[in-house]
Order: structure tokens, then C-alpha cells, then sequence
């Protein structure tokens, strides 16, 4: 049985990564936020504005223990899931937890074509976003490094890259290459 639960910040490359992973070890991908929109019919931003933080994350915990009930999966998680409650705790008993560890710089790029979809970030200018980033990261580290294990998420921007981040991932956590 597989249960795979990638953790990082925004951007770090949590679908992209874990999408190609399930995709090479023949299980299902789950978005931890688009399972959250599908099943209350709600954007996680609608969910947010309704709910405040507080409610959000509540909620969030419980689909996160939802899902971890699933077997052969690989789970994306919200950037800050693990930082609520003892959510990296509980992701850490029910499957393997990785860390995608990725660079300012890298997160920068990434979200920087990416902020219109992203209301926390839509109206910073590069420099406050860069700011922010770096804040973020160092208020969540803690959390993420509790995960089993890291990875380098920096090489994610073509085809290749994930390709070659795949098979490293598979190796780091001893998976077969196909199943």
C-alpha cells in the first residue's frame, strides 16, 4: 500500500510533481484543495471568505483525514495544512510525507506568472513578492521539516525536469520505477 503526501509552499510544484508520479505508478491523484471544492461545490477562496482561517482550516483537517483513508494514493496538500493542528503528526503516522523544498527564487518565478489566480498575491509587486515568499517559508519551515523526507523541487519547469524529479523521488522513496 502507498500513501504518498507531498507538503510545500505555493508553487513548489505539488500537483505538478505528484501528478506525474501517480500518473508513473499507475494510483490516483488527489488534490487535497480541488477535493475540498468538489465536495462543498465552493472555491477554497469562497470557502475562506465564508468561513474565515479558523473555519477553513477546520475543515481542511477534516478532508485531510478523509482522504488519508484512501490506499495507493498520492495526496498534494495545501501549502498550509501542515502548519494547523497536528496535521504533519497525523500525515506523518498515515503515509509517507514529503517535503518539497523549493528555492525563493524558484517559488518567485513560478508564482510571479501565477499571482492573478492567487488573490493573496495578485496586487504585490515583484519585491513585496519576493518579501513574502521569504516570510511564509520561514514562518511554515518548522512544519514542512517535519516531513520523513525532502526533496528538491527547484527543477520542475519542463517536461524533462519532471521526468528526471520523478525517478529521483521514486529512489528517494524507494518505489519501483514501474508498477
Amino acid at each position: 500500500m502507498v500513501r504518498i503526501f507531498l507538503t510545500g509552499y505555493m508553487g513548489a510544484g505539488k500537483t505538478t510533481l505528484g501528478k506525474a508520479l501517480a500518473r508513473k505508478l499507475g494510483i490516483p491523484f488527489i488534490d487535497l484543495d480541488w477535493h475540498i471544492e468538489e465536495r462543498f461545490h465552493r472555491s477554497v477562496s469562497e470557502l475562506f471568505a465564508e468561513r474565515g482561517e479558523a473555519g477553513f482550516r477546520e475543515l481542511e483537517r477534516l478532508m485531510l483525514h478523509e482522504v488519508a483513508e484512501f490506499e495507493d494514493v498520492v495526496i498534494s496538500t495545501g501549502g498550509g495544512a501542515p502548519c494547523f493542528f497536528d496535521n504533519m503528526a497525523f500525515m506523518n503516522s498515515a503515509g509517507t510525507t514529503v517535503f518539497l523544498n523549493a528555492s525563493i527564487e524558484a517559488l518567485f518565478r513560478r508564482l510571479r506568472v501565477a499571482k492573478q489566480q492567487r488573490p493573496i498575491l495578485r496586487d504585490k509587486n515583484d519585491e513585496e513578492l519576493k518579501a513574502f515568499i521569504a516570510e511564509a517559508l520561514e514562518e511554515r519551515a518548522p512544519f514542512y521539516r517535519q516531513a520523513r523526507y525532502t526533496f528538491n523541487a527547484d527543477e520542475l519547469e519542463n517536461y524533462w525536469q519532471i521526468e528526471a524529479s520523478v525517478r529521483k523521488l521514486q529512489e528517494l522513496l524507494n518505489l519501483p520505477p514501474d508498477k
